[in-house]
């Protein structure tokens, strides 16, 4: 079993504990945190991966004042990038069991994303 995890920024949290039989995936902004399960937070660094890369190949088609606004969901979660394709925000609900909802603002997703990126590889 590995160690536990806990990634903190400034309006940011990602956190992954092992030990945690139900819930080991936390994700969490300045003032709020939900702990995910295995499957949920597998699903939250897919999903964002993939919105990420959407916004990223959006950035050539877009003029540079241009919002857009993506989404991406699984049977567990559902999440929404907003903004311009080099600052957006990110909004998360669950769609299951716990009904938990969150969000980053655009300050602040840069650096959550490259954190998960790290994180899921564990």
């Amino acid at each position: 079993m590995g160690d536990r995890i806990l990634k903190k920024g400034q309006g940011w949290r990602l956190g992954w504990n092992p030990q945690a039989l139900a819930y080991p995936g936390l994700v969490g902004g300045e003032d709020w945190a939900m702990e995910l399960t295995a499957v949920e937070f597998a699903d939250f660094c897919r999903l964002f991966e993939q919105l990420a890369t959407t916004m990223n190949q959006m950035a050539e088609e877009l003029m540079e004042e241009e919002r857009i606004a993506c989404e991406a969901e699984s049977d567990l979660l559902w999440l929404e990038v907003e903004g311009f394709p080099h600052a957006y925000s990110v909004r998360l609900i669950l769609n299951q069991g716990r009904c938990c909802e969150g969000n980053w603002p655009a300050e602040v997703v840069r650096e959550l994303y490259q954190e998960m990126q790290k994180l899921k590889h564990f």
